[in-house]
């Protein structure tokens, strides 16, 4: 468990994809609506929606735009969103997951094709790259907040699978179904977590040379873009010397 490698799957490249500040709160919004509308407009009772205002308050998203995006779950004249997961094939055959909210199913996966194709991949159905990820709870929290040992300890302790500590900070992995559990436990202990949500962890990361590694992150970046997009998840690595060329 202890000394797990930090996985380097290209997700939530908030760069300069998210540079705007707009773009970025109407999906952080959409997310909250659609956490309140699928359970109850309670936090304290509804993991995916804590989770959602979590990540929100990690943004700076104003406390009135997420009172907001909670009041308009229960409004009739709010939008519906389908949740949606598209699945395949980027440069280089890796495996990539695509994560959406939206209100018109036949354009996100019209545009999102298009994107895969123009990258020199291809979109693949569901289920076609879902089974080299494992479908997890990643809770986050800054080195600062306790130390490898500490945190180790305690999330064994909650009933977590894994931790990855590193001078970057602390991953705690649990399953979807401790993941609500885990992350209230090390909220008593730690304080309120930098991250906490679902997420796609490949089991092995592919290593890509510059120029595929290039394809790809415009790929993502192109993904992260749509207003629709949620999350990308992939599994390959590049070189830190690429990812800062990029502007990731």
């Amino acid at each position: 468990m202890a000394g797990h490698s930090q996985f380097k799957n290209i997700m939530h490249r908030k760069g300069k994809q998210d540079a705007q500040k707009s773009k970025l709160f109407s999906k952080l919004a959409r997310e909250i609506t659609v956490a309140a509308k699928m359970g109850t407009p309670d936090p304290a009772m509804n993991a995916r929606l804590r989770a959602a205002m979590t990540a929100a308050r990690q943004e700076n998203m104003p406390r009135d735009n997420i009172e907001r995006a909670v009041k308009k779950a229960s409004a009739s004249e709010g939008e519906n969103y389908d949740e949606i997961r598209y699945e395949g094939y980027g440069p280089g055959g890796v495996a990539v997951i695509v994560q959406a909210l939206t209100d018109n199913r036949n354009r996100a996966a019209s545009d999102i094709r298009s994107y895969f194709t123009k990258s020199g991949g291809n979109l693949g159905e569901t289920g076609s790259v879902s089974f080299m990820f494992d479908h997890l709870g990643i809770i986050e929290y800054d080195a600062a907040k306790a130390s490898a040992d500490d945190m180790l300890d305690a999330a064994i302790e909650a009933g977590a699978d894994d931790v990855a500590s590193s001078e970057g900070g602390h991953e705690v992995y649990a399953s979807k179904e401790t993941f609500r559990d885990v992350a209230k436990a090390l909220e008593v202990k730690f304080g309120e977590a930098r991250k906490a949500e679902l997420t796609w962890k490949p089991h092995n990361t592919v290593p890509v040379d510059d120029e595929t590694g290039e394809k790809l992150l415009k790929l993502i970046d192109l993904l992260n873009e749509h207003d629709d997009v949620q999350n990308v998840y992939a599994n390959f690595e590049v070189s830190d010397a690429l990812v800062a060329k990029m502007g990731g």
